[in-house]
């Protein structure tokens, strides 16, 4: 029997590398830009066509190369930034593995023309499928102009694979962020079929999170700055009060290179615990300059995933910075006695303003009674006391003598309504025995049956009832979620949604990602209800928003739904028009501004629990929780 162990031939050994470095086309462009930076470039244009399905061409003035360095680049392992082991504990590059340009050429069709600054004539060189084609000199500017075209041209499952052109370049504006931001001293420019998205000069750290994502967001940030032995941290993070529920900004970069870094992420939103909701995340833009011998960055192929030495103790110092920051700028409420606009101001005497109020203490003086407090102050909390007492009297009541319920099997109707506005009234109560609330499977809950008749609001944001089995508490806000997602779903299945016309249009300006997500899905974000119009390639005007939601903060509902589709879940879970209808729930949905009335009360539940699925919304959140007679009785 023959041997059967065999070396690869080189152009295999390229594409299984290929599978873990270039993963879709921004891998090329994140490649390539930093070969372009280790070369000492300032200036790096990117030009893109189809998503990087038919090219990707960077273009940068750095040192460029010699005929021979041209085509010793595309072999596997040859690099310029290192020749020693121990060179890995000292880099200063972004690249050193030498593998990048030789996977890309194993996927795709490569030109490349390069020139030295000292020489006179450059050299062009054409490889396609780790192949060298042909090698020539030509008339060239200093510097590199490489360009990737047909990218997975010879593997036609990874090709098929790739989403859709929205997405992908979605991922390379995402890949451009995170490299314009570790590089503020470079210019950078990228074109997507001949339409230029950002044209970027270079300045500071500051300047170029604004270009990227908004003047309005430098208003929104404040710096961190500190220095130890161990480690240099600098960067900016944002406030509480402008964290978002999606799409926050987020970066982490050491020595001038990105990383994911979760133990650090956690860092700093610890920072945040008592200043955000559980739900919300903080922006942050943080550099850490620390001596590369204590850091280990060949982990992984894409070099994104960092080991530190010192971890715990950068943990600690980065927590202690971002807590200084948040209260130094007062991020954190407090009152410095040092300084002269903190002082209370104390109005001053003047001596024919009337007499002194008398301040002198009785000893029969009572401020609870009624004689003593203000007569509308005492009359509204004897009126929210009694009250309060009427409706836990009337919930005993129905709970010690609760029979039956009445069934109401053609109580279906949906209601609307927006944040400040009121419900429509309904009908009667569908009346439901509710057994086993923890478990997710609705399809094994007895809901035909319906609910109870008397119900209670506590803390304007949850509801109370009885039922046979206990106490049933729902929280009002998500109820109403539930029950809204349901009515779009249903309406946008037959025909697309209504629209009204908002008061005043207002113009938002999109990033280029934003800009991109929403020409790919304007007409599911149409149907829906929203009228937009176009007044230039970044800047649109809100004519209309879905009926039924209140005319409050438009850009902001546009913006977060934008997220909401960029962030591709979507895809993977559930359709666009679903995704849309949800994000629109919420922003219709009642909240705890007020109560409601009895009426409102009644007709929410009564469509709640004639839905299939009541007692989770559709991304997970839980509806409502039971408290047993068992677990009642142990209270007592």
């Amino acid at each position: 029997m023959s041997d059967i162990i065999k070396l690869l031939p080189d152009s295999v050994a390229n594409q299984i590398a290929a599978g873990e470095v270039i993963q879709r086309p921004a891998s090329v462009v994140k490649e390539l830009v930093e070969n372009a930076i280790d070369a000492k470039a300032t200036d790096v244009t990117i030009v893109i066509k189809d998503a990087g399905r038919t090219l990707i061409q960077v273009v940068d003035n750095g040192i460029g190369m010699s005929p021979t360095d041209a085509r010793m680049a595309f072999e596997r392992h040859s690099t310029s930034k290192i020749t020693v082991a121990n060179d890995l504990f000292a880099l200063r590059t972004m690249g050193f593995r030498g593998e990048a340009l030789a996977s890309i050429a194993a996927i795709a069709q490569v030109e490349m023309i390069s020139m030295r600054r000292e020489d006179t004539v450059g050299t062009q060189i054409f490889i396609s499928g780790s192949k060298v084609e042909q090698q020539q000199p030509v008339a060239a500017a200093p510097g590199t102009n490489l360009m990737v075209k047909n990218i997975f041209f010879n593997v036609p499952a990874r090709r098929k694979f790739l989403k859709k052109d929205s997405v992908e370049l979605n991922n390379i504006l995402h890949e451009f962020e995170r490299l314009a931001l570790v590089n503020p001293d470079v210019d950078l420019t990228i074109i997507h079929n001949e339409v230029t998205l950002h044209k970027l000069r270079h300045g500071s750290l500051k300047q170029r999170i604004g270009d990227l994502f908004g003047k309005s967001i430098e208003r929104q940030l404040v710096p961190i700055e500190t220095e130890t032995s161990l480690v240099k941290i600098t960067g900016f993070v944002g406030l509480p009060e402008n964290a978002r529920k999606r799409g926050a900004l987020q970066y982490l970069f050491v020595n001038g290179r990105n990383m994911r870094h979760p133990y650090f992420h956690k860092a700093i939103l610890n920072c945040y615990e008592q200043l955000i909701r559980p739900e919300e995340q903080p922006n942050y833009f943080v550099n850490f300059e620390v001596d590369p011998s204590t850091i280990d960055v060949n982990i992984h192929p894409t070099k994104n995933e960092i080991k530190f030495e010192n971890e715990q103790a950068i943990w600690q110092i980065l927590n202690a910075a971002v807590r200084e920051s948040l209260g130094k700028f007062n991020a954190v409420p407090s009152i410095d006695f040092n300084r002269e606009d903190d002082i209370p101001e104390i109005p001053a005497f003047v001596p024919d303003a009337g007499a002194m109020p008398d301040f002198s203490l009785q000893s029969d003086y009572n401020p609870f009674s009624e004689n003593n407090m203000p007569r509308a102050s005492a009359q509204s909390w004897q009126r929210k006391a009694s009250q309060a007492m009427g409706d836990w009297e009337k919930l005993y009541q129905s709970f010690e003598n609760s029979t039956e319920p009445v069934v109401n099997p053609d109580s279906d109707t949906l209601f609307s309504g927006g944040r400040a506005g009121s419900l429509e009234g309904g009908s009667g109560m569908v009346s439901s025995r509710i057994n086993n609330i923890d478990n997710r499977n609705d399809a094994d809950m007895s809901l035909g049956a319906a609910m109870p008749r008397t119900a209670i609001q506590v803390n304007d944001k949850y509801i109370v009832t009885s039922t046979t089995t206990g106490l049933l508490l729902i929280d009002k806000h998500r109820a109403h979620v539930r029950v809204l997602y349901e009515k779009y779903v249903k309406s946008c299945e037959e025909q697309p949604l209504p629209s009204q016309k908002v008061m005043f249009p207002e113009a938002i300006n999109l990033t280029p990602a934003r800009v991109a997500i929403l020409n790919d899905y304007k007409e599911d974000i149409a149907n829906m209800g929203f009228d937009l119009e176009v007044m230039s390639m970044d800047t649109w005007v809100i004519n209309g928003i879905p009926a039924g939601i209140s005319d409050g903060d438009n850009i902001q509902l546009l913006t977060s739904l934008l997220d909401d589709l960029q962030s591709g879940t979507n895809e993977t879970q559930r359709s666009v028009h679903q995704s849309i209808a949800l994000h629109l729930a919420k922003a219709a949905a009642v909240n705890a501004s007020g109560q409601l009335t009895d009426e409102e009360v009644e007709h929410l539940l009564s469509n709640l629990f004639s839905l299939p699925t009541p007692t989770y919304t559709p991304d997970g959140n839980r509806v409502m929780a039971e408290i047993s007679l068992a677990e009642i009785k142990a209270l007592f």
